[in-house]
């Protein structure tokens, strides 16, 4: 019995890719057949970006800045305390005390009103300071004075600089003197009445400190003396004061642009 040459039709066929069988039937217009959407597909949801995780913290920095901290502190304690300790030290060794001023004596030579209110006076007068420490000399700028009557300035002048040696007494003399000043017109029309005027001098100096070959750095010194009385005599007589005047002295620290 002869074998039969016709091929099987029913024989079995890969499958492609797609689900196909190999040399399937093709769609019409030549592309392959196509699948419904899966349910994932359909209920797809939108992409939202994940939060990116926080860098790691520098502690080993943090750390190292904590510890220059703590030891700058620790610093600056220790120079306190070392400045306290030895100006305690200085201290008992100097017993330093301030230096004090007085107004000894004040001649009012002249003080004229001109008819448009312009000032021109002469003032003589003593200051007397004293060094009552025994181991510190004090070293002075030039000293800036002024006598004022009610707020009114009458007088400018000027002691140049000087240095003052232990427990000394110095008697500085200098004129005081306006030339020419404008005065407010009530400012004059008070002063054309008066025959007494209570003055206020005021000295403005800079002073330092010097212990054998150390000098500490000059602070402002503000004196204020009052009680001074000047009295205008009649003719040609020349005004005078009555008894001195002692005056109150305090530091003048400047800080950036305050001065206190």
């Amino acid at each position: 019995m002869e074998a039969s040459t016709q091929p099987n039709s029913n024989a079995p066929r890969l499958a492609n890719g797609n689900g196909t069988a190999n040399g399937g039937a093709a769609t019409a217009n030549g592309a392959r057949p196509t699948f419904p959407p899966t349910k994932a597909q359909q209920y797809r949801l939108p992409y939202r970006p994940q939060p990116q995780p926080p860098p790691p913290r520098r502690r080993r920095r943090r750390g190292c800045c904590c510890i220059c901290c703590l030891w700058l502190t620790l610093f600056l304690i220790a120079l306190v305390f070392l400045a306290a300790i030895a100006a305690g030290v200085l201290y008992v060794l100097y017993r330093p005390q301030h230096p004090t001023f007085s107004v000894s004596s004040l001649r009012l030579a002249s003080l004229n009103l001109s008819a448009a209110d312009l000032l021109t006076s002469r003032l003589d007068l003593s200051v007397t300071a004293r060094n009552p420490n025994r181991k510190l000399v004090f070293v002075y700028d030039d000293v800036a004075i002024s006598a004022s009557y009610g707020g009114v300035t009458i007088g400018e002048g000027t002691i140049p600089g000087f240095a003052q040696g232990t427990d000394n007494t110095t008697v500085l003399k200098t004129t005081v003197s306006s030339s020419g000043r404008s005065l407010d017109p009530t400012e004059a029309s008070d002063l054309r009445k008066r025959k007494r005027y209570p003055l206020e001098i005021e000295l403005d100096t800079r002073a330092g400190v010097k212990i054998g070959g150390f000098k500490s750095k000059r602070l402002g010194i503000r004196a204020s003396c009052d009680g001074i009385e000047a009295v205008v005599a009649k003719g040609n007589a020349t005004a005078t004061t009555t008894g001195s005047a002692k005056c109150k002295a305090k530091l003048r620290i400047k800080i950036w642009n305050w001065t206190i």
